[in-house]
């Protein structure tokens, strides 16, 4: 894990399971604009996870961009990922540090303003906000709302990717509230043209983020 990357420059982040298609769907996403993966699969055994896991690293390594693993920090150790992604209830991001590494991305979860105040003390890299709408990915779970996110990203001084529904019929919208990067799983994963998807999110995105009177960070 020696690569460094500045995820205040990225803008569109996709979470996908694993996937018999992984080596031309994920080719194919990265050309169309995405710029941070991470795999996010909770129920298949650990070997299964590790060798698509070894090739997400690979081809993301090509278009070098960070690959980032959900829950396990042994196992993104293993693959040789960027780093990891926890939620409220998994390993601690002290954990992921002992582990992973000073120079290694950590994110967390947060769906709660309790839950933001305490991600500001943590050894974090960036943090995720929302869902911002209730989302069938997180099961059970209420929309916090746009306006937690925006306060999110107003007060941290770490990169803050929004959560739900993220797609290209609103992200233009998003963007002109105030928000700047952007975590896109149903949209791109489960579309027809995976590749298209993700030009025409990428593509709003820039558009609204080029409208705007100074460029963001």
């Amino acid at each position: 894990m020696v690569d460094v990357f500045d995820l205040a420059t990225r803008r569109l982040y996709l979470c996908v399971p694993m996937r018999e298609d992984m080596a031309i769907f994920l080719p194919g996403v990265l050309h169309g604009g995405v710029d941070v993966v991470q795999l996010r699969e909770k129920t298949l055994p650990v070997p299964a996870q590790l060798e698509q896991a070894r090739l997400i690293a690979a081809i993301c390594r090509e278009f070098n961009v960070p690959f980032i693993v959900n829950d396990s920090p042994e196992l993104a150790l293993e693959a040789g990922g960027n780093g990891m992604h926890v939620g409220q209830d998994d390993v601690s991001v002290e954990r992921c540090r002992e582990l992973l590494g000073a120079d290694a991305i950590v994110g967390l979860s947060t769906h709660s303003a309790s839950e933001f105040e305490d991600a500001l003390g943590q050894n974090i890299t960036y943090l995720s906000a929302g869902p911002i709408v209730p989302t069938p990915t997180k099961v059970g779970r209420a929309g916090t709302g746009v306006r937690y996110a925006l306060e999110c990203q107003t007060r941290s001084p770490r990169p803050v990717f929004v959560t739900g529904g993220v797609d290209e019929t609103n992200v233009a919208a998003l963007v002109a509230l105030g928000l700047r990067h952007f975590v896109v799983v149903r949209a791109i994963t489960e579309a027809s043209d995976p590749d298209l998807a993700a030009r025409n999110i990428r593509r709003a995105l820039d558009e609204a983020l080029s409208a705007m009177p100074v460029e963001p960070t």
